[in-house]
């Protein structure tokens, strides 16, 4: 047996990079995954890559900031798979920018993707994820359902020019490890991965104008070419991570080894904040 068989995995921002990645992990252990990301086509192709793989999931495109997502989101879990198990909380974007230029819409909106609609997301979750736990105890078996918030070592460090960013992110840890304790009394494991730099479309080398659409916004991402040498310089391990590796970080915690692992948050970024 697959170590997760059984299990139903709830991913956001799993249409690309390394939610994308960490929903196939996720499927190649058992586990029955809905996959969102904030469009369907890139939803649905990882939605098609798992199936062809052998493995179990389904779509729930949009985007996780809108009122009625978390209901979505927890709805399509049980609906197609009759339970929850894995919550992993991995959308996200940046929209950077020193403190005094950062308007009042930029704070907002960077704190309701990364940390408002993780809560909600939660909130959503939790009286399922409770009368489950009690049904269980009442059978006498004891089912361990995880929950990993995805920060970044800005949260954990601090970063230059992402002031909304690395205080929603910080802000991350702390649900994490207040959840944890909230949370114990129903078999719920709850930890952290704060990524540091890892080979995504937000960190590529800009080469000519690069950029993505969120929310009717275009954001410019990348890193120029000297940025990324720099940081690359400060890893120990000499390199950036690949989405693999990062979601390898992800399903860590996940697994039944990790049962007994909660409030904690894993660093995985080659050694670059040691």
């Amino acid at each position: 047996m697959a170590r997760l068989d059984g299990r139903v995995a709830l991913v956001t921002g799993a249409g690309r990079g390394i939610g994308a990645s960490l929903a196939r992990q996720l499927a190649a252990e058992g586990a029955r995954v809905v996959v969102n990301d904030l469009d369907a086509a890139p939803t649905q192709e990882t939605v098609d890559a798992i199936i062809a793989a052998g493995g179990m999931a389904v779509g729930c495109p949009g985007s996780v900031t809108q009122a009625d997502f978390p209901r979505r989101f927890v709805s399509t879990a049980l609906e197609a798979f009759g339970g929850l198990h894995i919550i992993v909380n991995n959308a996200g974007y940046i929209w950077n920018g020193p403190i005094h230029k950062i308007t009042d819409e930029q704070w907002d909106a960077i704190q309701d993707v990364h940390l408002k609609a993780p809560f909600r997301i939660l909130r959503e979750a939790f009286p399922h994820i409770r009368d489950q736990a009690v049904a269980e105890t009442a059978a006498e078996r004891r089912v361990q359902r995880k929950v990993v918030n995805i920060s970044s070592v800005s949260g954990t460090r601090g970063s230059a020019g992402q002031a909304n960013y690395a205080a929603a992110k910080a802000g991350l840890v702390g649900l994490t490890k207040t959840l944890a304790k909230e949370w114990g009394r129903y078999n719920v494991n709850v930890n952290c991965v704060a990524f540091g730099f890892i080979d995504t479309r937000l960190t590529q080398e800009i080469k000519g104008e690069t950029a993505v659409t969120i929310e009717g916004r275009q954001h410019r991402v990348g890193l120029l070419a000297e940025g990324r040498a720099a940081t690359v310089a400060q890893i120990p391990l000499g390199r950036a991570g690949t989405p693999d590796e990062a979601a390898g970080g992800v399903l860590l915690f996940c697994l039944p080894e990790a049962d007994y692992i909660t409030g904690q948050v894993l660093e995985v970024g080659g050694g670059l904040t040691m």
